[in-house]
């Protein structure tokens, strides 16, 4: 049986400042929690119902798992329907970002995304076409925000995510910076290179005066219907099956 003190640790890591004070992030759900077990991630403790306790002994020897009640599951989870297992997870600590690790291959670069459903699906589409990195700014939401580690579906096991001053970075890394703006050329015969950074904006404002300066080719979806904006998910998800596709054309 879990105590009031438990249960008060675990729903404190609900905000932001207590998961950076005690280095630990929650994720939800058996998938989630099996990746992070078979990643570089370290989980530090398990809470799950009596049916999948000897799935996690038969992962893990060496994390502590917690035999809890549904009901005690639900005073855990901040999920409106609350899954089976849950797990604290250690958050790792920043390494020192190298501009020369980018160089040969494409990464995104989030400037303000705010909504941790459309952050997580970012993560989840990077991992499905191999983008490793994705580089945020600092107001972007923390990627540690158990809803968006609820949407990655476990992809954020993969996908390294980085937090740091856009500018300074995108002037240091000497790539094609490629801006989604409404005024750029249509993504459908963009020729891209076999390299660079492709900056999506915020889901109101779009990418920020400042960061536009930095933006070397402007990249524009067409919109053939009636709609105002495109879901900024949505957008990352077409950008990277384009960059993707015409690599392959390409190799073949």
């Amino acid at each position: 049986m879990l105590s009031k003190s438990q249960i008060s640790f675990v729903n404190a890591l609900q905000q932001k400042k207590q998961r950076k004070e005690q280095g630990l992030f929650i994720a939800e759900g058996v998938k989630s929690i099996t990746e992070f077990l078979n990643s570089d991630y370290t989980v530090s403790s398990i809470y799950c119902t009596a049916d999948y306790l000897e799935r996690f002994s038969k992962l893990t020897q060496k994390v502590k798992i917690h035999e809890v009640t549904d009901a005690e599951i639900k005073k855990l989870s901040a999920l409106t329907t609350p899954q089976h297992a849950l797990a604290l997870v250690e958050i790792p600590e920043k390494t020192a970002i190298v501009p020369e690790s980018f160089k040969g291959k494409f990464s995104l670069v989030l400037d303000g995304i705010q909504d941790p459903g459309n952050m997580g699906t970012i993560i989840r589409t990077a991992d499905w076409f191999g983008f490793e990195d994705i580089i945020c700014s600092n107001d972007t939401v923390d990627v540690f925000n158990p809803k968006v580690v609820q949407a990655t579906m476990g992809s954020l096991s993969r996908v390294r995510v980085t937090y740091l001053e856009l500018q300074p970075f995108l002037a240091a890394v000497k790539l094609p910076v490629y801006g989604a703006l409404l005024d750029g050329e249509n993504i459908y015969t963009k020729n891209f290179k076999e390299e660079g950074l492709v900056i999506l904006g915020n889901e109101g404002k779009g990418i920020s005066t400042q960061i536009i300066a930095e933006v070397t080719e402007s990249v524009t979806i067409p919109r053939f219907g009636k709609a105002e904006s495109l879901n900024v998910a949505i957008a990352a998800s077409i950008f990277c099956s384009e960059i993707r596709r015409k690599s392959f054309d390409i190799k073949r």
